[in-house]
């Protein structure tokens, strides 16, 4: 493979054949990454992306659309019946801009809008004030119960009646619970509220059937099309079919241009082999593995933010060990284990050195890990909090994560 970049960009090369290495060799922990198969790399990288395709289906602005509606098609139509969608639009670029789509479409600037707090575990497009959701809308913002960890929907519905939202936004980034999703309608339909749920993190657990799903309920959800759906870097839309029109036209000719066909026809893949029954088994096995890690880690007297998890994310603050979220996430780099610096909730620390560390199974479970392979990741993990400035222990310790990662190959990169 590669080898025209080989001839042409040795340096570039250099880098991806690094790359591979690294990922063949060490432990993918970061909850929103995944490895693709093959076929999706295939789609991806095809002469797909020579196409300009402005439009939908049927209604381009540009000629040779004709194999290109079929497989913007075919995406569509696999995530509906993936999802039980009424309407879906498979052209976002990626969840940000998606985000920003649904809220052009359904709300006017200065609207006010209801989303979970970044350092509760929301996403920078639910209302961070120095981001553009923050700054285009009056985001109010709710938390979690720092002693449970977890959405008060009370207090959800009190900050609803007092501010009185046009949307309410409901989806997270590093929240390990479950969301009540019915309680989140119900408090939206008492104040007249848009409801739309970002699931980019658990959208493979919800196609798969092992977490409730929003769709039946909610009038918009959104979902990155990578993470646990093990597809290509993008995002989907899909909404009640009376928002279709104002959604489609806030994504094309309201934020983007040309769709990414070829990573179209990667999320097409993505979503038929998601529709197959081992992708139900994928699913459940990154739900125990999360569940069992989780446990393992509190058998080290590791704190967990809620205490556990309900997904396939983990976050730990990291206090009580007295080592902070960056320096944990820089030793574990060393020794071959990637995760994430992360705030808690009300973190004392700064967002670029936080308290936390965030980290999910999705990718070690692609791989085939299981059980036992999630009890020797937790000793690593405590071995290598223990023993941040020991330069010794912590090349012992990568040299035992190779030994076992090059156990269980990476799907598309053969080294």
């Amino acid at each position: 493979m590669y080898e025209q970049i080989k001839k042409e960009d040795p340096k570039l090369y250099e880098s991806i054949i690094n790359e591979e290495k690294r990922q063949s060799e060490g432990v993918e922990l970061i909850p929103s990454e995944n490895y693709v198969s093959e076929a999706v790399l295939e789609a991806s990288g095809s002469i797909l992306t020579n196409k300009y395709s402005e439009g939908y289906p049927g209604k381009r602005y540009y000629g040779g659309q004709e194999n290109i509606d079929i497989i913007e098609n075919l995406a569509i139509e696999r995530a509906k019946k993936l999802f039980g969608a009424e309407h879906v639009n498979v052209q976002p670029y990626s969840g940000s801009p998606a985000n920003t789509a649904i809220y052009f479409a359904l709300l006017k600037f200065g609207d006010t809008v209801m989303g979970l707090k970044l350092d509760h575990g929301g996403h920078i497009t639910h209302g961070l004030p120095i981001a553009f959701s923050g700054k285009a809308y009056n985001f109010v913002q709710y938390g979690v119960n720092t002693k449970t960890g977890r959405i008060d929907m009370e207090e959800v519905r009190k900050l609803a009646h007092a501010h009185k939202p046009k949307m309410i936004v409901a989806g997270f980034t590093a929240y390990p619970r479950d969301i009540e999703w019915k309680k989140f309608k119900e408090i939206a339909d008492e104040v007249g509220a848009i409801t739309v749920a970002d699931i980019s993190h658990t959208a493979g657990l919800v196609a798969a059937g092992i977490i409730e799903s929003p769709v039946p309920y909610f009038d918009v959800v959104m979902t990155t099309t990578h993470k646990t759906m093990r597809g290509p870097r993008g995002a989907i839309i899909m909404c009640k079919e009376k928002f279709a029109k104002d959604i489609d036209r806030a994504v094309f000719p309201g934020l983007q241009g040309g769709p990414h066909e070829h990573t179209i026809a990667g999320k097409a893949i993505a979503f038929l082999e998601a529709l197959q029954p081992e992708f139900k088994e994928y699913a459940m096995q990154i739900k125990k593995n999360a569940h069992h890690l989780a446990e393992e880690l509190i058998k080290r007297d590791f704190k967990l933010v809620s205490g556990g998890t309900d997904t396939h994310l983990i976050l730990v603050d990291l206090t009580n060990k007295g080592v902070p979220g960056k320096d944990a996430q820089i030793a574990l780099d060393k020794v071959g284990i990637t995760l994430n610096k992360n705030t808690v909730p009300d973190d004392p620390r700064p967002p670029f050195d936080p308290s936390g560390i965030r980290m999910g199974t999705p990718a070690v479970t692609t791989r085939g890990m299981k059980e036992s392979e999630m009890e020797k990741i937790a000793e690593w993990i405590d071995r290598t909090i223990q023993n941040v400035t020991d330069e010794k222990a912590l090349m012992e310790i990568k040299k035992e994560v190779k030994e076992m990662c090059i156990r269980f190959p990476v799907p598309g990169i053969k080294i």
